[in-house]
């Protein structure tokens, strides 16, 4: 999923650049009980300035399974996570 994000500041190779665009997917899922997303912040340009992994596991993961929008649920949630705001 590619989302437009509230831009951001990222100190990257030396120099301050600036981050509009945010990308996670899932890489792992055991489909019970815990997912691993794996996420980009991006330039306009789609350049990567930054990226990680998050773990999704217990409340939070079944909240996620029985959202009737899970796409829209992890994107959110994982947005809070790192503090980046979707538009």
């Amino acid at each position: 999923m590619l989302a437009d994000i509230q831009p951001i500041q990222i100190w990257n190779a030396g120099q301050v650049q600036t981050a509009t665009k945010f990308s996670l997917v899932t890489v792992y899922d055991d489909l019970d009980t815990y997912a691993t997303t794996y996420y980009q912040l991006l330039t306009s340009d789609s350049v990567q300035l930054s990226q990680g992994n998050q773990q999704i596991e217990g409340q939070e993961y079944q909240d996620w399974n029985n959202d009737p929008d899970a796409n829209a649920w992890i994107l959110n949630w994982s947005a809070t996570q790192l503090g980046i705001t979707i538009i």
